[in-house]
Formats: structure tokens, C-alpha cells, sequence
């Protein structure tokens, strides 16, 4: 028998993350709920549950450190992921990491995580999986007979620059081969740390190679903060569009995703400042609350934005059709109604007026296998 029970990770622990509880995915039989029996409060909770009003601060040697993050070898025997999603631009794509640190409460990855046991919530930023023979992989599936160059996209479920990338390197990795083998590629990210890689970037894109984009929800610091607790700050992304764009990277800025009454109000400053930052192309996506994700972020509003909840929430459900979510693939990433056609028309007023129209295309006639170590070279 299926046991179905609301869990909340302690709150104490959660300090610096994005997710405010940790309950069990969609396929697990059994979930664990924290009980308060007054040691820490001295007195029990009547619910007999904890919740992130209930639980009493402890002070002192009492207190409990913040959620660690951990970290696990994935075992892939193959890197480059398949989609045929008839609203995505492109045909293929390369995940380096299986959870995210960023801990954007609104990912739609997040649900991923269930497929591993794990929770969506907490457990989806604070414990990753990683792929460090990425770029030997990568190699061998360039190098097959018959393999057909389209560009390839990094960085469309989790972060492919998220703060372990700094130390692990695996995305560099990836980069380096797919400049080896002149492979198009289109990274979007939300961190400055993708100006470390731009001495791979900026000669791929001399070729027609590469471009990037940088997500940037909000302008305002502090509800960037709350959103996406890990990610570079606004001002670090705008830094990252201009140092990439001075280098001669095509950069696009993606306005995603859109929340009514909570960032939409900024949508014309954001496309302004990446603009004077050096976008050429920009894009947005609307708020996603599939699966796990709608109770997590109503969880989150109740938490850091109780005033505009119900606000929030009703606007989501008249652009989702009286639902959370609409997956239909029609409309999943524009939404349905008056208020997200108002949106749509306020994207396109800014974008004819800012010129952030650049629509180049990458190469793949130059996509060519390097030599191997030993391949006898041709003379003519």
C-alpha cells in the first residue's frame, strides 16, 4: 500500500537553498515525515508535524550545519541526448551534471530527480551526479560512421557552469572536443563562470561555431537571491553578456522564466540592460510547474512571497487553462488568454525596438573528426 504523506525537510538545514522541503518523488512507495516531540521547542506541535513556521531556531552547539552537497559518479555510456519535441530548436543536447546547485526553485529538471529515487526538492540541489568521462565519450560518438553535425545544445537542463563545474572542469572538457571536431554548439547558463571558457569560445565563434545565452529573471539582487540562491548575481550575468560579446560570441539574453506578478514587471529593463550589455537575440519561456514542481513553488511563495501568493497563482492558472500546468507542447512555453497574448505583445514590442533580433545560424559544414594518435596520414 502506497503511503501518501506530505514531507518537510528541517528548515534549519536549508538555509542557502532554494527548495523549502525535501518530499519523497512520484514513485517512491514510502515518504518520512519530521515530527516535533518538544525537545527543541519545549512543547510538542499539536500536528504532530513539523513545518517551517513551527520549528524554533536552535542556537549554539544545537544548531544544525547547512545541507551539504553531495556528489556521485554517473555511470552514462553515452553523452549526447535525443529530443524530438516539436516546440525545441534543436535535436540534440549534452547534460554534464543530473542536478543542479543553482537551486532555482522554479527548474523544470527538477522532476528528474525522481527518476533516481530522490527528491525533487532539496535533494535535486544538493545532491548531483556527474559525468567526468563526458568529453571521452563525447569523442567516440562524434567519431562514428555516419554521425550527421547539428548543433548541440548544453546547458537546456541543468547548468552545465553550476558552482562544482569550477572545480571538476567537465564542461571545459566538452568544449574542447567540440572544438577539436568543429562542432557547433549553443550553451545558455546562468553564470559569469562562463567567462573562464572563453578562449575556446571566441575562436569557434570566429568559425560560426558557438553562441551562448545568459538567463536573467530579475534585476532586483534580492529576489534573485531567493529564486535562485547558487546562480551568479544579475549584474555578474550582464558582466558575463558583455566580456563574451567584446569577444565576439554571439549572445543572446533569455528572459525565463516569466512570473506574472512577481518578475514580469521587468521584462522590458532586463531585455534593456542586456542589450546595452551586448546582446544581439533575446527569448523568453513562461513559468513551467509540472509534476513536483507546482507544490514546490507554491511552498516557496507561501514561504518568501506569502502577500503575493494567491495573486501569483491565480494569474499561473488563467494562462494555463484554470490549471497549474498545460503540457501541451503547443502552448507549454507561452502560456494561453489575455494576459500572457499581453505578455507575448510586450516581448516583441521590445525586442523590434531594442534590435535584439539576431537570428545567424551556426555551421556544420565544417564539422571534421580530428587524427587519432597512430592514423597514418595522407599525402594527398
Amino acid at each position: 500500500m502506497t503511503t501518501v504523506l506530505k514531507i518537510t525537510a528541517d528548515p534549519r538545514s536549508l538555509r542557502g537553498r532554494g527548495a523549502v522541503s525535501n518530499a519523497a518523488g512520484r514513485f517512491e512507495r514510502h515518504t518520512r515525515v519530521l515530527v516535533d516531540d518538544g525537545w527543541s521547542t519545549g512543547q510538542a506541535q499539536p500536528s504532530g508535524r513539523a513545518t517551517i513556521e513551527e520549528w524554533a531556531e536552535p542556537q549554539g552547539e544545537d544548531a544544525l550545519p547547512p545541507l551539504r552537497t553531495e556528489i556521485t559518479i554517473d555511470a552514462t555510456r553515452t553523452i549526447i541526448a535525443r529530443n524530438k519535441s516539436p516546440d525545441v530548436s534543436f535535436d540534440r543536447s549534452i547534460n554534464p551534471y543530473r542536478g543542479c546547485e543553482h537551486g532555482c526553485i522554479y527548474c523544470f529538471a527538477r522532476p528528474t530527480h525522481a527518476y533516481l529515487g530522490m527528491s525533487p526538492g532539496a535533494d535535486f540541489e544538493s545532491r548531483l551526479f556527474v559525468k567526468p568521462n563526458a568529453a571521452e565519450l563525447l569523442a567516440k560518438e562524434l567519431s562514428a560512421p555516419g554521425y550527421s553535425p547539428k548543433t548541440i545544445a548544453i546547458g537546456t537542463n541543468t547548468d552545465p557552469y553550476q558552482p562544482i563545474e569550477r572545480r571538476l572542469k567537465i564542461m571545459r572538457s566538452i568544449l574542447e572536443v567540440l572544438r577539436d571536431f568543429k562542432h557547433p554548439v549553443g550553451i545558455i547558463t546562468k553564470s559569469p563562470l562562463i567567462m573562464r571558457d572563453i578562449d575556446i569560445l571566441a575562436p569557434m565563434a570566429e568559425m560560426g561555431l558557438a553562441r551562448a545565452a545568459l538567463s536573467i529573471t530579475t534585476l532586483d539582487r534580492t529576489l534573485a537571491r531567493q529564486m535562485e540562491p547558487r546562480a551568479g548575481t544579475p549584474q555578474r550575468r550582464l558582466d558575463a553578456i558583455r566580456a563574451l560579446s567584446a569577444a565576439g560570441i554571439p549572445m543572446a539574453v533569455m528572459f525565463a522564466p516569466i512570473i506574472p506578478a512577481l518578475n514580469d514587471g521587468e521584462m522590458e529593463n532586463v531585455l534593456k540592460a542586456a542589450k546595452e550589455a551586448g546582446a544581439s537575440s533575446a527569448g523568453y519561456v513562461l513559468l513551467r510547474l509540472p509534476l513536483e514542481i507546482k507544490d514546490l513553488f507554491r511552498e516557496w511563495l507561501e514561504v518568501n512571497r506569502p502577500d503575493a501568493a494567491k495573486h501569483v497563482m491565480s494569474l499561473i492558472r488563467q494562462m494555463r487553462g484554470g490549471k497549474d500546468y498545460d503540457a501541451d507542447w503547443s502552448t507549454r512555453m507561452r502560456g494561453t488568454g489575455p494576459y500572457a497574448q499581453m505578455l507575448a505583445h510586450r516581448f516583441h514590442m521590445a525586442i523590434r525596438r531594442l534590435d535584439l533580433r539576431d537570428s545567424r545560424k551556426l555551421r556544420c559544414d565544417l564539422f571534421k573528426p580530428p587524427p587519432k594518435l597512430g592514423d597514418q596520414l595522407k599525402l594527398f
